[in-house]
C-alpha cells in the first residue's frame, strides 16, 4: 500500500512529461447541412436547383436524406454518405420550399492552415467538447508541432497546407474519426481520393512527432511561417497608451505580458493549471484572456552584441479593454512568484503593461547610464593598442610642443635686485618719519614739545611744525 501514492505520482509526473501538447481543432467544414457553406444563407430544399462549381474539387459530407430539383456536380469532387444520408430527386413540387431558387455551395478552395482564426485549441478532448478554449498567441494558435490535430468526425473539409517548409509536422492528425499517428499510414491517406480533395497545397502534413518531453514546454516550431501566419490577420487599432507586442503574435495589443525566468523544476501545465484555478476563477478576472507559452528571446551583451537566445516563459494577459485589469493581474502573479516562485521553479519574473508601467520603474535609466560607461570603457580600451601601431608606424605623430625656456636662480637674483632699484617709496611723512621733529612723550621731555600746543581764549591749538606759525597763527585780543 505504501508504493501507491508513488505510482500515481510517477503517472503524474509521466502525463506531465508530455507538456505543452494542445488539442487544435479545424473550425470550417464542407458539411451540406452547413447553411454558412451556401450563398443563400440557407439549405437548399426540393424546388431548388443545386450547383457546385464544375471547376472545383470539393469534398462534402452529408448527414441526411435530402431532395432537390436538379444538382450539377463539379469534375472532381465526392459525397460522403453515412448512414441515413443520400438525395432524392423531386418535380419542384415541395410545398414548403417556396418559388425555388438556384444555391450555390461556396468555395472552400481559400481556406489556408496557418490562418489563426480557423482553429480551436484545448487541454483536452473534453474541453473541446464543452467549448474550454485556451487563448494564444497567433503563431500557436495554428498546430504546433507538438499538437493533435482534429477535423470533426461527422464532417469534411478542404485545406490549403501550403508550408514556407516541405512539410508541417504534427504529432497525430483525426480524420473522419479516425486518428493518424502513424507515418506511413497517414502517407497513405493522403494519396487516397478523398485525402486529396481534403488536404492541397505545395506542402503536406506529417504525423508521427514525439511528443514535447520537456516539462518547462517546448518551442512552437511556427516561426518559419511568422510572415504566412499573420498575412491572414487583420489587426483592429490599439487605444491604449503604449500598445505591446507579444512574441508570436501579429499585432500590438493592450493589456499585460509577464515574462518568466524558470529552473529544472518547473512545469508550464501545472503552472497554467495554478494561474487558472488561483486568479482567473475570481469574478474581477474573469473577462482576462490568458496565453501562457515558452518563447526564445534574444539575448544581448551590453544591449547591443547579439548572443544566444534564452528560453523563457512569456504569458500575455488581454482584457479586451484598456489593460488596466490585465495589469492588475500581473502585479497579482509577480506577487505570487515573490511568495512562492522557489516552490514552483521559478526564479524571476518581471512585467510590462501597455500603461507604461513595468515591474522595474525607475531603474532602466540607471541600467542604461551604466551599460553606457562600460561600453565607452571597453571602447576606449580596445582603441590603445590600435593607436599604439599606428604611432609605431608613423601613421599618428605626436604634434610639435612650443619651448618653453625656465631660467636659472642666478638671474632671478639679478631681476629682484633691478626691481627693488626702481621701487618707488613715497613721500617723507615729516611727522613720523623724523624721530627729531617729537619726543616719545609730549610737554615733558622737553621745550619744543611745548611751542607746539598754543592755549588761548577759544581753546587749546596743536600747532603743526610743517607750516610756518607766524603765517597760520591768528591772535585774538579780549
Amino acid at each position: 500500500m505504501p508504493k501507491t501514492p508513488a505510482v500515481f505520482l510517477l503517472l503524474g509526473l509521466c502525463l506531465f512529461g508530455a507538456a505543452d501538447a494542445l488539442y487544435k481543432q479545424w473550425i470550417p467544414d464542407t458539411n451540406y447541412e452547413n447553411q454558412t457553406n451556401w450563398d443563400k444563407g440557407s439549405v437548399p430544399c426540393g424546388n431548388d436547383i443545386v450547383q457546385f462549381s464544375a471547376q472545383r474539387k470539393v469534398s462534402v459530407y452529408v448527414e441526411t436524406v435530402h431532395s432537390v430539383q436538379e444538382m450539377r456536380l463539379p469534375v472532381d469532387g465526392e459525397f460522403i454518405l453515412p448512414s441515413g444520408g443520400g438525395f432524392t430527386v423531386s418535380n419542384g413540387g415541395d410545398p414548403g420550399c417556396g418559388a425555388g431558387v438556384t444555391a450555390q455551395f461556396k468555395d472552400a478552395e481559400s481556406l489556408q492552415w496557418f490562418d489563426p482564426a480557423l482553429w480551436q485549441a484545448a487541454e483536452s478532448l473534453d474541453d473541446l467538447k464543452k467549448g474550454r478554449f485556451l487563448f494564444s498567441v497567433h503563431e500557436e494558435s495554428v498546430p504546433c508541432q507538438y499538437d493533435n490535430v482534429l477535423f470533426r468526425a461527422g464532417s469534411s473539409f478542404r485545406v490549403d497546407t501550403t508550408s514556407n517548409q516541405p512539410s508541417v509536422p504534427v504529432q497525430s492528425v483525426s480524420v473522419l474519426g479516425k486518428t493518424f499517428s502513424s507515418s506511413s499510414e497517414f502517407t497513405h491517406y493522403l494519396g487516397s481520393h478523398s485525402g486529396r480533395l481534403q488536404f492541397h497545397g505545395t506542402s503536406s502534413p506529417s504525423v508521427g512527432a514525439s511528443g514535447c518531453s520537456d516539462a518547462s514546454g517546448c518551442d512552437c516550431g511556427n516561426s518559419a511561417n511568422h510572415n504566412r501566419i499573420c498575412g491572414t490577420v487583420t489587426c483592429a487599432p490599439m487605444s491604449c497608451k503604449k500598445p505591446l507586442y507579444p512574441t508570436g503574435h501579429c499585432c500590438e495589443v493592450c493589456g499585460a505580458i509577464v515574462t518568466i525566468q524558470y529552473s529544472s523544476g518547473f512545469n508550464i501545465e501545472s503552472y497554467r493549471n495554478r494561474l487558472q484555478h488561483l486568479f482567473l476563477g475570481l469574478p474581477s478576472y474573469q473577462s482576462i484572456q490568458l496565453g501562457m507559452s515558452k518563447v526564445l528571446k534574444s539575448q544581448y551583451f551590453l544591449g547591443v552584441i547579439p548572443r544566444v537566445a534564452a528560453a523563457e516563459i512569456q504569458i500575455v494577459l488581454l482584457d479586451g479593454e484598456s489593460g488596466a485589469v490585465a495589469e492588475a493581474l500581473a502585479r497579482d502573479i509577480l506577487k505570487d512568484v515573490q511568495a512562492q516562485g522557489s516552490n514552483l521553479g521559478i526564479t524571476g519574473a518581471e512585467f510590462q503593461a501597455s500603461s507604461g508601467a513595468t515591474s522595474g520603474d525607475g531603474a532602466g535609466d540607471n541600467a542604461g547610464v551604466v551599460v553606457g560607461a562600460v561600453f565607452g570603457v571597453l571602447i576606449v580600451v580596445a582603441g590603445l593598442p590600435l593607436l599604439a601601431v599606428l604611432f609605431r608606424r608613423g601613421v599618428i605623430k605626436m604634434p610639435t610642443m612650443p619651448t618653453i625656456s625656465i631660467p636659472s636662480l642666478s638671474s632671478l637674483r639679478r631681476s629682484q635686485e633691478e626691481i627693488e632699484d626702481f621701487t618707488d617709496h613715497g613721500f617723507e611723512n615729516p611727522i613720523f618719519d623724523k624721530p627729531t621733529m617729537m619726543p616719545e612723550v609730549p610737554g615733558i621731555y622737553g621745550t619744543e614739545a611745548a611751542n607746539s600746543i598754543s592755549l588761548t581764549p577759544s581753546g587749546v591749538h596743536f600747532v603743526n611744525p610743517a607750516y610756518d606759525e607766524n603765517e597760520t597763527s591768528i591772535d585774538f585780543t579780549a
